[in-house]
């Protein structure tokens, strides 16, 4: 069994959270002498040609096999309850044991924020999910099946394993939008066609590219 780090925006933990969201899909990075060939199986997945070594070889997921685990990273800041930002000297107890730093994250929409001697408030920076370490994360994936297939090929029932959820009109949540937050859509793939342009870029979907598809279930309490 292996880990692996792997980033979800604060839409994407919440539904984890939510236990919503039970599949990802990323995008194969390919290269010029990659292609998609089938499987004894008849299912599609990436292959290569390595002119020097006359070798052929089935490319790995970088996510990882059934039975890996995936740890999951997301915007945080961590610190002691005074102040994250300046307070960075190890603190302990009447004992001499030293006091835990305290982890905040912000898909918990927490609203951080200390007042100093003068009583200004400052907010406080966060950090970016890709700097989180493995002892902050709270959030611990066992890969279940991965697959390969076109982006657009996403069924209604994957669009909800996406974590693409109804809200109590009956519509799908989809990307943020401007004036609105977050976009409301008639089907869940729908929904998950706005998320994905939204994370993306425009055009995104329309390119129809090669994805990861990654099922998975938590094995760590959040």
């Amino acid at each position: 069994m292996k880990e692996r780090p792997i980033l979800f925006n604060g839409a994407m933990v919440r539904a984890l959270l939510a236990g919503t969201k039970t599949q990802t899909r990323r995008v194969v990075k390919m290269k010029p002498h990659h292609q998609i060939e089938e499987r004894d199986d008849g299912t599609p997945w990436p292959w290569m040609h390595d002119g020097e070594r006359n070798a052929d070889s089935w490319l790995a997921c970088p996510y990882g096999q059934p039975g890996d685990r995936l740890w999951v990273r997301e915007t945080f800041v961590q610190g002691w309850d005074h102040d994250p930002v300046t307070d960075r000297i190890k603190r302990f107890d009447s004992d001499g044991k030293q006091i835990p730093i305290k982890t905040w994250y912000r898909a918990d929409e927490t609203d951080i924020g200390w007042c100093d001697a003068d009583g200004w408030e400052a907010n406080t920076p966060w950090k970016p999910s890709i700097h989180m370490p493995r002892e902050a994360s709270r959030i611990t994936l066992e890969v279940t099946g991965v697959r390969v297939e076109r982006l657009q090929d996403i069924s209604e029932a994957d669009a909800l394993a996406e974590g693409c959820t109804q809200n109590h009109n009956g519509h799908f949540w989809g990307g943020p939008h401007q004036t609105s937050g977050m976009k409301q859509m008639a089907t869940a793939l729908q929904a998950y066609q706005d998320l994905w342009e939204s994370i993306n870029g425009p055009g995104s979907w329309d390119a129809n590219p090669w994805v990861w598809v990654v099922e998975f279930r938590s094995t760590r309490p959040c």
